[in-house]
Protein backbone atom coordinates (compact mmCIF):
# COMPACT_ATOMS: atom_id res chain seq x y z
CA UNK A 1 0.00 0.00 0.00
CA UNK A 2 3.24 2.39 0.04
CA UNK A 3 3.09 5.32 -2.17
CA UNK A 4 1.96 8.43 -3.07
CA UNK A 5 -1.94 8.69 -3.00
CA UNK A 6 -2.96 12.45 -4.54
CA UNK A 7 -1.20 14.23 -6.78
CA UNK A 8 -1.94 18.18 -5.94
CA UNK A 9 -1.18 21.31 -8.54
CA UNK A 10 -1.03 24.63 -6.96
CA UNK A 11 -3.39 27.15 -7.83
CA UNK A 12 -0.54 28.83 -10.39
CA UNK A 13 -0.61 25.27 -12.37
CA UNK A 14 -4.59 26.10 -13.19
CA UNK A 15 -4.81 26.35 -16.98
CA UNK A 16 -5.65 29.59 -18.78
CA UNK A 17 -6.88 28.30 -21.71
CA UNK A 18 -9.55 25.91 -22.66
CA UNK A 19 -8.74 23.81 -25.42
CA UNK A 20 -10.83 23.33 -28.24
CA UNK A 21 -10.45 19.43 -30.23
CA UNK A 22 -12.01 20.96 -33.57
CA UNK A 23 -9.15 21.73 -35.49
CA UNK A 24 -7.19 18.60 -34.23
CA UNK A 25 -10.00 16.47 -36.09
CA UNK A 26 -9.62 14.61 -39.31
CA UNK A 27 -12.67 16.24 -40.29
CA UNK A 28 -14.65 18.65 -39.03
CA UNK A 29 -18.45 17.85 -37.21
CA UNK A 30 -21.27 18.49 -39.20
CA UNK A 31 -23.20 21.97 -38.00
CA UNK A 32 -26.76 22.59 -36.55
CA UNK A 33 -29.23 23.08 -38.97
CA UNK A 34 -32.28 25.39 -38.84
CA UNK A 35 -35.07 23.24 -38.52
CA UNK A 36 -37.52 24.75 -41.40
CA UNK A 37 -34.92 25.68 -43.97
CA UNK A 38 -32.69 22.78 -43.22
CA UNK A 39 -29.66 25.17 -43.62
CA UNK A 40 -26.75 25.63 -41.57
CA UNK A 41 -28.11 28.14 -38.30
CA UNK A 42 -26.20 31.34 -37.74
CA UNK A 43 -25.12 33.67 -34.89
CA UNK A 44 -28.11 35.23 -35.52
CA UNK A 45 -30.15 32.17 -34.95
CA UNK A 46 -28.86 31.49 -31.75
CA UNK A 47 -29.05 35.50 -30.56
CA UNK A 48 -32.28 35.05 -28.54
CA UNK A 49 -30.78 31.97 -26.61
CA UNK A 50 -27.07 32.82 -25.97
CA UNK A 51 -24.63 35.71 -25.49
CA UNK A 52 -22.16 36.57 -28.48
CA UNK A 53 -19.29 35.20 -26.93
CA UNK A 54 -20.83 31.88 -26.38
CA UNK A 55 -22.18 31.37 -29.62
CA UNK A 56 -18.12 32.56 -30.86
CA UNK A 57 -17.07 29.71 -28.90
CA UNK A 58 -19.75 27.72 -30.03
CA UNK A 59 -18.07 27.62 -33.67
CA UNK A 60 -14.41 28.72 -32.86
CA UNK A 61 -12.01 27.73 -35.09
CA UNK A 62 -9.05 28.67 -33.05
CA UNK A 63 -7.30 25.72 -31.03
CA UNK A 64 -7.27 27.45 -27.76
CA UNK A 65 -9.48 30.35 -25.99
CA UNK A 66 -8.28 32.26 -23.17
CA UNK A 67 -10.45 31.89 -19.65
CA UNK A 68 -11.33 35.35 -18.80
CA UNK A 69 -9.31 36.59 -15.63
CA UNK A 70 -13.04 36.92 -13.44
CA UNK A 71 -13.97 33.26 -14.42
CA UNK A 72 -10.60 32.26 -12.90
CA UNK A 73 -10.73 34.12 -9.99
CA UNK A 74 -14.04 31.95 -9.52
CA UNK A 75 -12.30 28.90 -10.56
CA UNK A 76 -9.83 29.52 -7.33
CA UNK A 77 -12.48 28.25 -5.23
CA UNK A 78 -11.86 24.52 -5.50
CA UNK A 79 -9.11 24.48 -8.68
CA UNK A 80 -7.43 22.59 -9.48
CA UNK A 81 -8.51 19.45 -8.62
CA UNK A 82 -7.14 16.69 -7.30
CA UNK A 83 -5.95 13.52 -9.00
CA UNK A 84 -5.59 10.31 -7.07
CA UNK A 85 -4.52 7.13 -7.16
CA UNK A 86 -7.31 4.07 -6.05
CA UNK A 87 -4.39 1.79 -4.29
CA UNK A 88 -7.26 0.42 -2.05
CA UNK A 89 -9.43 0.11 -4.93
CA UNK A 90 -6.74 -1.91 -6.62
CA UNK A 91 -5.98 -3.99 -3.34
CA UNK A 92 -9.44 -5.18 -2.74
CA UNK A 93 -9.75 -6.03 -6.80
CA UNK A 94 -6.46 -7.53 -6.23
CA UNK A 95 -5.65 -6.33 -10.07
CA UNK A 96 -2.19 -5.55 -11.26
CA UNK A 97 -3.96 -2.37 -13.06
CA UNK A 98 -2.83 0.71 -11.75
CA UNK A 99 -6.33 3.36 -11.51
CA UNK A 100 -6.48 6.46 -10.98
CA UNK A 101 -9.00 9.33 -10.65
CA UNK A 102 -10.01 12.69 -11.33
CA UNK A 103 -12.12 14.41 -8.63
CA UNK A 104 -14.31 16.88 -9.28
CA UNK A 105 -16.54 16.52 -5.95
CA UNK A 106 -14.00 19.77 -4.85
CA UNK A 107 -16.67 22.13 -6.57
CA UNK A 108 -18.88 23.84 -4.31
CA UNK A 109 -21.77 22.18 -5.71
CA UNK A 110 -19.96 18.66 -5.76
CA UNK A 111 -19.67 17.91 -9.17
CA UNK A 112 -17.84 19.18 -12.05
CA UNK A 113 -20.43 21.31 -13.75
CA UNK A 114 -19.80 24.45 -11.97
CA UNK A 115 -16.64 24.51 -14.39
CA UNK A 116 -18.95 25.84 -17.55
CA UNK A 117 -22.10 27.37 -15.16
CA UNK A 118 -19.70 30.20 -14.42
CA UNK A 119 -18.35 31.15 -17.41
CA UNK A 120 -21.92 30.70 -19.10
CA UNK A 121 -22.97 33.36 -16.38
CA UNK A 122 -19.97 35.51 -16.44
CA UNK A 123 -20.36 35.92 -20.33
CA UNK A 124 -24.32 36.32 -19.58
CA UNK A 125 -24.15 39.24 -17.89
CA UNK A 126 -21.02 41.16 -19.09
CA UNK A 127 -23.85 41.02 -21.83
CA UNK A 128 -26.63 42.99 -20.01
CA UNK A 129 -28.86 39.75 -19.71
CA UNK A 130 -30.54 39.71 -15.99
CA UNK A 131 -31.78 36.15 -16.14
CA UNK A 132 -31.04 32.82 -16.60
CA UNK A 133 -33.31 29.23 -17.56
CA UNK A 134 -32.45 25.99 -18.07
CA UNK A 135 -33.13 22.12 -17.04
CA UNK A 136 -31.57 19.91 -14.82
CA UNK A 137 -31.73 16.07 -14.32
CA UNK A 138 -30.33 14.90 -11.16
CA UNK A 139 -30.15 19.08 -10.23
CA UNK A 140 -25.85 18.94 -10.55
CA UNK A 141 -26.18 21.42 -13.01
CA UNK A 142 -29.18 22.94 -12.09
CA UNK A 143 -27.24 23.61 -8.58
CA UNK A 144 -23.93 24.49 -10.60
CA UNK A 145 -25.98 27.38 -12.23
CA UNK A 146 -27.54 28.79 -9.69
CA UNK A 147 -24.09 29.14 -7.85
CA UNK A 148 -22.84 30.86 -10.83
CA UNK A 149 -25.72 33.13 -11.11
CA UNK A 150 -25.81 34.16 -7.63
CA UNK A 151 -21.97 35.27 -7.89
CA UNK A 152 -22.60 37.18 -10.67
CA UNK A 153 -26.06 38.42 -9.42
CA UNK A 154 -28.06 36.79 -12.19
CA UNK A 155 -31.91 35.30 -11.76
CA UNK A 156 -31.90 31.70 -12.14
CA UNK A 157 -35.11 29.73 -13.23
CA UNK A 158 -34.76 25.97 -13.35
CA UNK A 159 -37.06 23.18 -14.53
CA UNK A 160 -35.65 19.79 -12.75
CA UNK A 161 -37.06 16.38 -14.11
CA UNK A 162 -40.27 15.07 -12.60
CA UNK A 163 -38.53 11.93 -11.15
CA UNK A 164 -35.77 13.79 -10.29
CA UNK A 165 -37.52 16.59 -8.60
CA UNK A 166 -39.01 13.72 -6.39
CA UNK A 167 -35.93 11.19 -6.00
CA UNK A 168 -33.84 14.11 -4.48
CA UNK A 169 -35.25 16.85 -2.53
CA UNK A 170 -32.03 18.11 -1.13
CA UNK A 171 -30.88 19.36 -4.72
CA UNK A 172 -33.92 21.70 -4.97
CA UNK A 173 -33.11 23.29 -1.61
CA UNK A 174 -29.24 23.46 -2.71
CA UNK A 175 -30.73 25.38 -5.90
CA UNK A 176 -33.41 27.65 -3.71
CA UNK A 177 -30.40 28.30 -1.43
CA UNK A 178 -28.28 29.69 -3.63
CA UNK A 179 -31.52 31.74 -4.95
CA UNK A 180 -32.74 29.56 -7.72
CA UNK A 181 -36.78 29.19 -8.75
CA UNK A 182 -37.03 25.80 -8.96
CA UNK A 183 -39.95 24.07 -11.19
CA UNK A 184 -40.50 19.97 -12.10
CA UNK A 185 -40.56 18.70 -15.23
CA UNK A 186 -43.10 18.81 -17.05
CA UNK A 187 -45.24 21.63 -16.23
CA UNK A 188 -48.53 24.20 -16.21
CA UNK A 189 -46.11 26.80 -16.90
CA UNK A 190 -45.12 26.49 -20.02
CA UNK A 191 -47.18 25.31 -23.80
CA UNK A 192 -44.39 22.60 -23.79
CA UNK A 193 -44.77 21.03 -20.68
CA UNK A 194 -49.49 21.61 -20.72
CA UNK A 195 -48.60 19.67 -23.61
CA UNK A 196 -47.19 16.67 -22.30
CA UNK A 197 -49.47 17.62 -18.63
CA UNK A 198 -52.30 16.61 -20.98
CA UNK A 199 -50.97 13.66 -23.02
CA UNK A 200 -49.46 12.00 -20.06
CA UNK A 201 -50.36 13.57 -16.39
CA UNK A 202 -48.40 11.51 -14.46
CA UNK A 203 -45.05 11.69 -16.38
CA UNK A 204 -41.72 11.50 -14.81
CA UNK A 205 -40.25 13.83 -17.34
CA UNK A 206 -37.08 13.81 -19.28
CA UNK A 207 -34.36 16.26 -19.92
CA UNK A 208 -35.45 16.94 -23.63
CA UNK A 209 -39.29 17.94 -22.07
CA UNK A 210 -37.35 20.51 -19.32
CA UNK A 211 -35.14 21.95 -22.05
CA UNK A 212 -38.12 22.55 -24.02
CA UNK A 213 -39.73 24.52 -21.54
CA UNK A 214 -36.41 26.35 -20.15
CA UNK A 215 -35.98 27.36 -24.07
CA UNK A 216 -39.74 28.67 -24.59
CA UNK A 217 -39.54 30.76 -21.38
CA UNK A 218 -35.97 31.68 -22.58
CA UNK A 219 -37.01 32.95 -26.15
CA UNK A 220 -40.16 35.02 -24.81
CA UNK A 221 -38.28 37.53 -22.45
CA UNK A 222 -35.73 40.10 -23.88
CA UNK A 223 -33.89 40.27 -20.55
CA UNK A 224 -33.33 36.37 -19.74
CA UNK A 225 -31.24 33.60 -21.86
CA UNK A 226 -30.44 29.70 -21.64
CA UNK A 227 -28.13 28.07 -19.95
CA UNK A 228 -27.42 24.36 -21.21
CA UNK A 229 -24.79 22.14 -19.20
CA UNK A 230 -23.94 19.70 -21.44
CA UNK A 231 -24.03 18.16 -25.34
CA UNK A 232 -23.04 21.98 -27.37
CA UNK A 233 -19.02 22.49 -27.88
CA UNK A 234 -18.90 25.50 -25.70
CA UNK A 235 -19.83 23.25 -22.61
CA UNK A 236 -17.11 20.70 -23.54
CA UNK A 237 -14.75 23.34 -24.23
CA UNK A 238 -15.13 24.95 -20.82
CA UNK A 239 -15.00 21.39 -19.16
CA UNK A 240 -11.15 20.71 -20.50
CA UNK A 241 -9.90 22.18 -17.82
CA UNK A 242 -10.22 18.73 -16.28
CA UNK A 243 -8.22 17.12 -18.91
CA UNK A 244 -5.15 19.45 -19.03
CA UNK A 245 -4.89 19.17 -15.19
CA UNK A 246 -4.99 15.71 -15.47
CA UNK A 247 -2.18 15.48 -18.34
CA UNK A 248 -0.24 17.81 -15.46
CA UNK A 249 -0.90 15.67 -12.39
CA UNK A 250 0.10 12.45 -15.08
CA UNK A 251 3.46 14.12 -15.43
CA UNK A 252 3.51 14.41 -11.59
CA UNK A 253 2.62 10.57 -11.47
CA UNK A 254 5.38 9.58 -14.37
CA UNK A 255 2.74 7.56 -15.41
CA UNK A 256 0.86 7.63 -18.66
CA UNK A 257 -3.41 6.34 -19.25
CA UNK A 258 -3.48 3.00 -21.01
CA UNK A 259 -7.30 3.41 -20.83
CA UNK A 260 -9.88 6.43 -20.17
CA UNK A 261 -12.76 5.74 -19.25
CA UNK A 262 -15.98 8.31 -18.45
CA UNK A 263 -19.81 8.24 -17.98
CA UNK A 264 -21.69 9.51 -21.08
CA UNK A 265 -25.11 11.48 -21.01
CA UNK A 266 -24.76 14.68 -22.92
CA UNK A 267 -20.97 14.19 -22.79
CA UNK A 268 -19.93 17.15 -21.06
CA UNK A 269 -17.72 15.31 -17.85
CA UNK A 270 -16.33 12.94 -20.29
CA UNK A 271 -15.36 15.35 -23.31
CA UNK A 272 -13.73 17.62 -20.63
CA UNK A 273 -11.42 14.92 -19.23
CA UNK A 274 -11.05 13.24 -22.69
CA UNK A 275 -10.04 15.90 -25.35
CA UNK A 276 -6.80 17.05 -23.75
CA UNK A 277 -5.69 13.32 -24.59
CA UNK A 278 -7.15 12.92 -27.51
CA UNK A 279 -5.33 15.88 -28.59
CA UNK A 280 -1.79 13.88 -27.75
CA UNK A 281 -3.33 10.60 -29.02
CA UNK A 282 -4.02 12.44 -32.42
CA UNK A 283 -0.19 14.40 -32.31
CA UNK A 284 1.28 10.39 -31.93
CA UNK A 285 2.64 10.75 -28.34
CA UNK A 286 0.23 8.76 -26.43
CA UNK A 287 -2.17 5.84 -27.28
CA UNK A 288 -5.08 5.04 -24.98
CA UNK A 289 -8.39 3.41 -25.69
CA UNK A 290 -11.08 5.86 -24.84
CA UNK A 291 -14.16 4.04 -23.45
CA UNK A 292 -17.63 6.58 -22.90
CA UNK A 293 -20.25 4.34 -20.60
CA UNK A 294 -23.70 4.87 -20.67
CA UNK A 295 -26.90 3.69 -18.80
CA UNK A 296 -28.94 0.53 -20.48
CA UNK A 297 -31.98 2.60 -20.08
CA UNK A 298 -30.88 5.30 -22.14
CA UNK A 299 -27.93 4.15 -24.56
CA UNK A 300 -27.91 6.74 -27.50
CA UNK A 301 -24.09 5.92 -28.46
CA UNK A 302 -24.59 2.33 -28.29
CA UNK A 303 -28.17 2.17 -29.52
CA UNK A 304 -28.96 5.26 -30.84
CA UNK A 305 -29.04 6.22 -34.35
CA UNK A 306 -26.84 8.99 -35.77
CA UNK A 307 -28.85 11.77 -37.81
CA UNK A 308 -30.32 15.21 -37.33
CA UNK A 309 -32.52 15.42 -34.39
CA UNK A 310 -33.86 18.11 -31.68
CA UNK A 311 -32.17 18.21 -29.02
CA UNK A 312 -35.38 18.78 -26.67
CA UNK A 313 -38.98 17.15 -27.39
CA UNK A 314 -40.88 20.38 -28.28
CA UNK A 315 -38.52 20.75 -31.07
CA UNK A 316 -37.99 24.43 -30.25
CA UNK A 317 -34.38 24.03 -30.87
CA UNK A 318 -31.98 23.84 -33.91
CA UNK A 319 -31.08 20.10 -35.64
CA UNK A 320 -28.07 18.40 -34.03
CA UNK A 321 -26.10 15.77 -36.12
CA UNK A 322 -25.90 13.24 -32.73
CA UNK A 323 -26.45 9.75 -31.86
CA UNK A 324 -29.92 10.17 -30.86
CA UNK A 325 -32.82 7.79 -29.37
CA UNK A 326 -35.43 10.39 -30.75
CA UNK A 327 -36.07 13.78 -29.24
CA UNK A 328 -39.79 12.35 -27.74
CA UNK A 329 -37.98 9.41 -26.35
CA UNK A 330 -39.19 9.15 -22.04
CA UNK A 331 -36.19 6.78 -20.63
CA UNK A 332 -37.28 4.96 -17.24
CA UNK A 333 -36.72 6.99 -14.45
CA UNK A 334 -32.97 5.57 -13.34
CA UNK A 335 -31.69 7.04 -10.42
CA UNK A 336 -28.53 8.50 -12.99
CA UNK A 337 -29.94 11.14 -13.55
CA UNK A 338 -27.66 13.24 -15.40
CA UNK A 339 -27.40 10.28 -17.59
CA UNK A 340 -31.01 10.33 -18.90
CA UNK A 341 -30.75 12.11 -22.18
CA UNK A 342 -32.08 11.44 -25.33
CA UNK A 343 -28.72 12.57 -27.16
CA UNK A 344 -25.29 12.80 -27.42
CA UNK A 345 -23.23 15.58 -27.62
CA UNK A 346 -22.54 16.32 -31.82
CA UNK A 347 -19.36 16.70 -31.19
CA UNK A 348 -18.65 13.13 -29.14
CA UNK A 349 -21.01 11.20 -31.84
CA UNK A 350 -18.54 12.78 -34.32
CA UNK A 351 -15.47 11.60 -32.68
CA UNK A 352 -17.04 8.09 -32.31
CA UNK A 353 -18.44 7.99 -36.06
CA UNK A 354 -14.38 8.54 -37.07
CA UNK A 355 -13.46 5.59 -34.76
CA UNK A 356 -11.63 7.81 -32.28
CA UNK A 357 -13.45 6.02 -28.77
CA UNK A 358 -15.31 2.89 -28.29
CA UNK A 359 -18.82 2.95 -26.20
CA UNK A 360 -20.55 0.77 -23.78
CA UNK A 361 -23.76 0.51 -21.53
CA UNK A 362 -23.78 -0.85 -18.46
CA UNK A 363 -27.22 -1.39 -16.02
CA UNK A 364 -27.37 0.42 -13.03
CA UNK A 365 -26.90 -2.51 -10.42
CA UNK A 366 -23.66 -3.33 -11.57
CA UNK A 367 -23.14 0.65 -11.48
CA UNK A 368 -24.19 0.79 -7.78
CA UNK A 369 -21.92 -2.62 -6.84
CA UNK A 370 -18.99 -0.88 -8.32
CA UNK A 371 -20.01 2.62 -6.28
CA UNK A 372 -20.23 1.11 -3.09
CA UNK A 373 -17.18 -1.07 -3.52
CA UNK A 374 -15.52 2.51 -4.22
CA UNK A 375 -16.28 4.02 -0.94
CA UNK A 376 -15.80 1.15 0.91
CA UNK A 377 -12.32 1.51 -0.30
CA UNK A 378 -11.91 4.97 -1.09
CA UNK A 379 -13.96 6.38 1.52
CA UNK A 380 -15.48 8.70 -1.78
CA UNK A 381 -19.49 7.72 -2.48
CA UNK A 382 -19.61 8.55 -5.62
CA UNK A 383 -22.47 10.26 -7.63
CA UNK A 384 -25.04 7.37 -9.76
CA UNK A 385 -23.78 9.13 -13.19
CA UNK A 386 -19.95 8.16 -12.08
CA UNK A 387 -20.69 4.66 -10.79
CA UNK A 388 -21.03 3.96 -14.55
CA UNK A 389 -17.59 4.73 -15.10
CA UNK A 390 -16.12 2.81 -12.32
CA UNK A 391 -18.32 -0.47 -13.38
CA UNK A 392 -16.02 -0.29 -16.15
CA UNK A 393 -13.14 0.16 -14.90
CA UNK A 394 -13.63 -3.01 -12.17
CA UNK A 395 -14.58 -4.71 -15.68
CA UNK A 396 -10.70 -3.47 -16.89
CA UNK A 397 -9.06 -4.52 -13.90
CA UNK A 398 -10.26 -7.32 -13.38
CA UNK A 399 -9.47 -8.32 -17.01
CA UNK A 400 -5.89 -7.14 -16.07
CA UNK A 401 -5.80 -9.53 -12.91
CA UNK A 402 -6.93 -12.29 -15.49
CA UNK A 403 -4.23 -11.07 -18.31
CA UNK A 404 -1.39 -10.15 -15.57
CA UNK A 405 -1.32 -6.75 -17.68
CA UNK A 406 -0.37 -3.56 -15.75
CA UNK A 407 -2.55 -1.01 -17.52
CA UNK A 408 -3.19 2.69 -16.57
CA UNK A 409 -6.57 3.20 -16.50
CA UNK A 410 -7.93 6.61 -15.62
CA UNK A 411 -11.53 7.91 -14.81
CA UNK A 412 -13.36 11.16 -13.63
CA UNK A 413 -15.44 11.60 -10.39
CA UNK A 414 -17.39 13.63 -11.53
CA UNK A 415 -18.97 14.03 -8.59
CA UNK A 416 -20.05 12.64 -4.92
CA UNK A 417 -23.46 11.32 -3.82
CA UNK A 418 -24.44 13.20 -0.78
CA UNK A 419 -27.43 14.54 -1.88
CA UNK A 420 -28.23 11.36 -3.99
CA UNK A 421 -28.60 8.60 -0.60
CA UNK A 422 -31.88 7.25 -1.99
CA UNK A 423 -30.13 6.13 -4.71
CA UNK A 424 -28.02 3.87 -2.58
CA UNK A 425 -31.11 2.64 -0.16
CA UNK A 426 -32.82 1.45 -3.33
CA UNK A 427 -29.80 -0.76 -4.20
CA UNK A 428 -28.44 -1.42 -0.33
CA UNK A 429 -32.26 -2.65 0.33
CA UNK A 430 -32.58 -4.64 -2.79
CA UNK A 431 -35.58 -2.24 -4.18
CA UNK A 432 -33.00 -1.31 -7.47
CA UNK A 433 -34.00 -3.05 -10.43
CA UNK A 434 -32.25 -2.56 -14.12
CA UNK A 435 -33.96 -1.23 -16.74
CA UNK A 436 -33.29 -2.81 -19.95
CA UNK A 437 -34.53 -0.21 -23.41
CA UNK A 438 -36.75 -2.84 -25.16
CA UNK A 439 -36.52 -2.55 -28.64
CA UNK A 440 -39.91 -1.75 -29.72
CA UNK A 441 -39.69 1.58 -27.83
CA UNK A 442 -36.27 1.92 -29.17
CA UNK A 443 -37.82 2.21 -32.74
CA UNK A 444 -41.25 3.86 -31.69
CA UNK A 445 -39.08 6.57 -30.56
CA UNK A 446 -36.70 6.66 -33.93
CA UNK A 447 -39.72 6.93 -35.83
CA UNK A 448 -40.00 10.30 -34.68
CA UNK A 449 -37.03 11.54 -35.72
CA UNK A 450 -37.37 14.71 -38.19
Amino acid sequence: MAGRTKYLLDEDDLPTQWYNVVPDLPEPPPPPLHPGTREPVGPDDLAPLFPQALIAQEVTADRYVDIPGEVLDVYRLWRPSPLYRARRLEKLLDTPARIYYKYEGVSPVGSHKPNTAVPQAYYNAAEGVTRLTTETGAGQWGSALAFACATYGLDCEVWQVRASYDQKPYRKIMMETFGATVHPSPSDLTQAGRKVLADHPDSTGSLGIAISEAVEQAAGDPNARYALGSVLNHVLLHQTVIGEEAIKQFELAEDTPDVIVGCTGGGSNFGGLVFPFLREKLAGRISPEIRAVEPSACPSLTRGRYAYDFGDTAGLTPLLKMHTLGHEFIPDPIHAGGLRYHGMSPLLSHIYELGLLEAIAVPQQECFSAGVRFARTEGIIPAPEPTHALAACVREALRCKESGEQKVILTALCGHAHLDLPAYNAYLTGQMVDNDLAQDTLETSLAGIP
